[in-house]
């Protein structure tokens, strides 16, 4: 059963609490996982909870935890969207490496579509904009992925509000995804742009890699008054800050899992909020 509580993307309807991918693999989002069908589990486990977008990238892995993906829900329910990313990868010492040049943009796609078993991915994101290279390079050949039916609607991530407004110049975007989170507010302006232009907004580290679920302060104040946890009243307090915000918590655990899930049913009043926000 999907989430009550749903969000558009363009034409997709999804419920406001996705699920992001990238702790199915191993430590630091490389490898395999130490337990492969305890991630598919928890895939699996996320769509019976009635999750409809999982959020995932060509360099998680790299192409494992699409790989998984496929395994844990191939042939896909209805209703479920797959978002992946193409444009960064791993580099040296596990950093993270720009790269959005038009070929290595179109081998992503190509490759996720292979190992998401897919014809036509429907939220194709470009996963940061490389430096040297300008981002309408980079969108164009989204734009053109598009045009021959392997990509449906197209993202953009880690970009300011320049880089979005000059990626909606070459073609029509219909989400975004940066860093965002209750401690980290730089790209307020940017939800505020999302939930003007009717963009979904999609937070990467919701939950500061868990730092957030053991806050004390006003987080900490309103969890123990409502008998939730710290991770689910950020969660809450995402989803009031905008009706743009589309949550992407990513686990490796089924309890983590469930209980993410079940603060997309909490709401905040004004006074809670406030406390959260000091």
């Amino acid at each position: 059963m999907p989430l009550s509580d749903t969000i558009a993307i363009a034409d997709l309807r999804v419920g406001r609490l996705g699920f992001g991918a990238l702790r199915i693999t191993g430590p630091g989002g490389l490898d395999e996982p130490a337990d492969a069908e305890g991630a598919r589990a928890v895939v699996r486990r996320a769509v019976e909870l009635g999750v409809t977008l999982i959020d995932t990238a060509d360099s998680y892995g790299p192409g494992v935890s699409e790989r998984l993906i496929a395994e844990a829900l191939h042939p896909y329910p209805q209703g479920v969207v797959i978002a992946t990313k193409a444009g960064l990868v791993h580099g040296t010492n596990q950093r993270w490496r720009r790269d959005a040049h038009p070929d290595r943009i179109r081998a992503g796609c190509e490759g996720s579509l292979r190992r998401l078993r897919l014809e036509r991915i429907d939220l194709f994101q470009l996963h940061a904009p490389d430096p040297r290279v300008p981002i309408e390079e980079s969108m164009g050949t989204l734009a053109d992925l598009a045009a021959e039916g392997k990509v449906r609607h197209v993202g953009v991530c880690n970009v300011d509000e320049e880089e979005l407004e000059r990626a909606r110049g070459v073609m029509p975007v219909v989400s975004v995804q940066n860093r965002y989170n209750l401690g980290h507010r730089h790209w307020d302006p940017l939800v505020d742009v999302c939930e003007r232009d009717g963009l979904a907004f999609m937070p990467w580290y919701p939950l500061a890699r868990g730092t957030l679920a053991g806050a004390g302060g006003g987080l900490g104040e309103v969890a123990r008054r409502r008998g939730i946890t710290p991770a689910q009243a950020a969660i809450a307090w995402l989803l009031a800050r905008s009706p743009a915000m589309l949550p992407i918590p990513g686990t490796s655990s089924i309890e983590h899992l469930e209980q993410n899930v079940a603060a997309a049913a909490l709401t905040l009043d004004d006074e809670e909020l406030a406390t959260i926000e000091g």
